[in-house]
């Protein structure tokens, strides 16, 4: 991971035209390629980024990030501060509370709250950046991908829109569709989410677990 404080200016062209004016921030890059610019305020957003996969090019004090449709983040930097590399490792992963968990362990075991039809590939579908919580197919046989949350919120939907991306290199598993499931999504993620093709499915905790199974029954 790399920081840089540096006063900047920073322009974004794409799906729509964003401007920074001059001023002094702090610059994330991280080893996925994604670039991140950030304030000191607004807790962990950043003002603006660029998500993988995209590159960035340095040109002495211009830094052009630039993905695959062609979008730009330009940033023009006056002076840096502070510039520093260090490398994390590898990131062992985050460890859920007990509803979430036991929230992901009821959806698995009764699938079919997803709709009449889906049946269950497998719970933690490996990926290159993570597992996604419950990896399922619909009654057609097609792929679909759920993040499961308490709460859920944008950073949620932006998590499964980059698994989405992701599972739908593999021609194996595309197209792959998502599921933003919660005991709460707030209004904000669900705007995010359908405006992104991701249906949202608010979970009853205690109506999941009132569900008898009959894993383990003969009749």
């Amino acid at each position: 991971m790399r920081l840089v404080i540096a006063r900047c200016q920073v322009d974004y062209a794409g799906r729509l035209t964003a401007h920074l004016p001059m001023a002094t921030r702090l610059l994330l890059v991280k080893s996925d390629g994604s670039v991140s610019v950030h304030s000191d305020d607004r807790a962990y957003k950043p003002l603006n980024w660029m998500s993988p996969p995209c590159w960035l090019i340095e040109d002495g004090k211009l830094w052009i990030v630039e993905n695959k449709q062609g979008e730009k983040l330009v940033i023009s930097i006056e002076e840096v501060f502070h510039d520093y590399s260090q490398a994390l490792g590898a990131e062992p992963g985050l460890q859920k509370d007990g509803v979430e968990a036991h929230l992901q362990e009821l959806l698995a075991e009764h699938i079919k709250t997803l709709g009449d039809g889906y049946t269950l590939v497998r719970r933690e579908f490996p990926t290159a950046i993570g597992p996604v919580d419950i990896m399922a197919r619909d009654a057609d046989g097609k792929s679909v991908a759920v993040e499961i949350k308490r709460r859920g919120e944008i950073d949620g939907v932006e998590q499964l829109t980059r698994y989405l991306e992701l599972l739908n290199r593999d021609p194996l598993l595309a197209p792959v569709q998502g599921v933003f499931a919660a005991q709460m999504i707030k209004p904000q993620a669900r705007t995010l989410a359908e405006d992104r093709g991701i249906r949202c499915l608010t979970l009853d905790y205690d109506e999941l677990r009132g569900i008898e199974s009959d894993e383990f029954r003969l009749f």
